[in-house]
This record gives structure tokens, sequence and C-alpha cells, in this order.
């Protein structure tokens, strides 16, 4: 696949800002040991993609912790590789990337300095096992100047203001973009993957620009839809958008589904990789009562885990009953604390006997390292 990838890690930080005050939505922890942008990197290196781009804005170093060198995707290497572009600064201080077209805009060096013909472009906080490969081939057989991924699904009055949606023809050509959609009920939903010619993407940003427009969905695609060929990919497998608190922890407990998982981790040949760790297996004491749970290595649990999903290095102690909640990396929670519809951030500690209760639309949520 003759194509560089492009992924945006800051375009919607404001969805969570409960768990985003100090990193990009991308490098939010998710279903035990991953980050959001594992998803989309792993479908770009899965689809052969060996030189990719990571648009940042602000709160990045989460991210760049936990991307390093690229190591853990195989893209560690002297010809392409893994690009971290961050913002420029405007004469006035401000920094640029608040909207994609600005974070296009950035990436123009990385862009003309590269030499691959096409260009795959994702969001990096979206969770799904996509094949970019197969996307291109209908790409390239439809003879599209843009290809746009959509998956028909109902939009809910939360996802109706903030996801958009796409109206195709019988043939397959896009005929009208709603930014966001705006309206509940059955619309195609814009997953935000884009596939184009690199050049032909230069082009349209300096075009785009050169007019004094700053959006890339309602200028670049809404205003191009009649003068080029634009066509949409149908995607029906597993697709989470996080676009609140109430779907991060939904998404998050749906992994709790046999079918779930095995529609995102166990796809032959397409493997989801994140930062290795070389935490030691879990031990789970002769007290340990756990059921339809999902935990990562390192933990020590010598309470009742039930229906929850505990990160790498938890302490659950004796006593302690752990019910529908999610539990990130290094938490402890001690002796007879009772937790049910509770989420919580990394090291957090909850001390004896305290007990928190939220629900499944609105979970308790502790801050990163919170003591109480």
């Amino acid at each position: 696949m003759n194509a560089i990838g492009l992924i945006f890690a800051n375009m919607h930080d404001d969805y969570i800002p409960e768990l985003t005050k100090s990193r990009t939505l991308s490098s939010l922890p998710f279903g035990g040991r991953y980050r959001l942008i594992d998803f989309t990197l792993s479908n770009m290196v899965n689809s052969n993609i060996a030189k990719v781009g990571v648009t940042t804005r602000q709160n990045y170093h989460s991210l760049m912790d936990h991307l390093s060198g690229g190591k853990d995707w195989d893209l560690s290497r002297r010809m392409g590789g893994l690009y971290l572009i961050p913002p420029y600064g405007t004469v006035l201080g401000q920094s640029l990337n608040v909207t994609r077209l600005q974070a296009l805009e950035s990436s123009l060096n990385f862009l003309q300095r590269s030499e691959e013909e096409y260009i795959v472009i994702a969001d990096g906080d979206c969770v799904c096992n996509m094949d970019y490969a197969d996307m291109f081939k209908h790409h390239v057989d439809s003879q599209n100047d843009i290809t746009i991924a959509y998956k028909p699904m109902c939009f809910d009055q939360v996802q109706s203001q903030h996801i958009s949606s796409i109206k195709i023809d019988s043939a397959g050509r896009v005929i009208d973009l709603l930014v966001p959609n705006r309206e509940e009920g059955n619309a195609n939903a814009v997953l935000n993957v884009y596939i184009l010619k690199r050049e032909l993407l230069i082009k349209l940003i300096n075009s785009t620009l050169s007019r004094g427009q700053q959006d890339f969905k309602h200028d670049l695609l809404g205003k191009n839809i009649r003068r080029l060929k634009i066509g949409g990919y149908a995607f029906t497998d597993v697709f989470f958008f996080i676009d609140s608190l109430t779907r991060y922890y939904e998404c998050n407990m749906m992994l709790l589904q046999h079918n779930i998982r095995d529609a995102l981790f166990n796809v032959q040949y397409h493997s989801i990789y994140t930062k290795v760790k070389d935490s030691a297996p879990t031990k789970y004491f002769q007290s340990a009562k756990v059921s339809n749970s999902y935990i990562a290595d390192g933990c020590e649990i010598e309470g009742t885990v039930i229906n929850s999903i505990l990160f790498r290095d938890c302490i659950v102690h004796k006593g302690a009953v752990v019910k529908n909640s999610i539990i990130m990396q290094d938490s402890v929670i001690d002796k007879n604390v009772s937790l049910d519809y509770v989420l919580t951030d990394k090291k957090v500690v909850i001390r004896t006997e305290s007990k928190l209760y939220g629900c499944p639309q609105m979970p308790y949520v502790l801050a990163k390292e919170t003591q109480i």
C-alpha cells in the first residue's frame, strides 16, 4: 500500500474533560492495557503503512511517553517510521491545530517531504479494528478522488451533536455531508477515516486556506462534493465513538462481551498493539472472588471483583467489593471498600471502609492520584 498515515490526536479533548485535563483523548487508557490511539495506529501498521504522522496540540506529554519512538508498533525505523507533529505558534503566541484544517496546515512539511502517492487520514480516539488496505482497494477500484469511511447507525441525542453523516447515491457517491448530523435516528455516520492522493490533499489545503476558510469538513470536503468524486466506504463491524464520559464507560464495559472482544482483538493478522510493560502475572489470593471481569497483568486480588475492568498493577485488598467499575493503573482499593459504577483515573487510593456508588448513566469519577 503506497500510502502514508496521518492521525489527529487532539480533535475531541473537550468531550471528556474529567479525564483529559492533563492528556489528549487519544492517550486515554482503554480496555485494561491499551490507549485509544493504539487502535488507529495498529490499523495503520496492519495495513502496511510504514510512515505515520501524529498531529498534536496540547497536553501531549502522556502521548509522547506512550508512543516513544514507535518501537512497539514496528515504526522505529530509518526509512519511514513514526513522526510527532507539534503545533506551530502564531505571531500572537496562539497555538494552531485547534481544527483539522489547522492541524493539516501544521503537517504540510510532513506531507511535502513524503513521496508516497496516497494518504490515509484518521482520528486517534476511535475504537475499531479496520483494514485500511481493503478501504484503499475500494478507493482505487471506484476511481474516487476522496473516499470517506462510514457506518450505518442510529444516532442518539449526544451523537447527533458530535458526529457527522453523509448521504450517498446508488452508485456509492457522496451527495451530501452534514456537520454534525443534528438529528436523531438512522444515518451514515462519518468515521473520520479518509483516503486520497497526497498531492491532491496538499492542493486542497492550500486552496481552502487561501480563501480564508477554516473547516476541514465544511470547506475542504463539503464545498468540493460536486467538483470532486467523493465516495463512501461502508464499515459494518464494531466501531466506538468516544464522545462523552458515559460513552467511554459503556464502551469499556462492552469488552466484557465475547463477541465485542473478538471483533476488536481476535482478528487474524490484525492484532492491536500497545506499549509493552514487563509486569508480573496477576496474583489471585485464596480469598479472591472474580467473575465476568477484564483484568490486566500485575494486579493483586484479595477481594471481590464483579463485572469490572482493572488496568495494570491494581491492588484490591481483602474484603473489598468492586462491581461494575473501571479501575485504572496503579490504583489501590483498601480493605472493606465497596465500589459500584465507579471510574478511577491512574494512581487512585481508596482507603478502608469507603463506599462509593454511581450509576450506568453517570459513573462516580475520581481524578488522577486522588486519595480518599
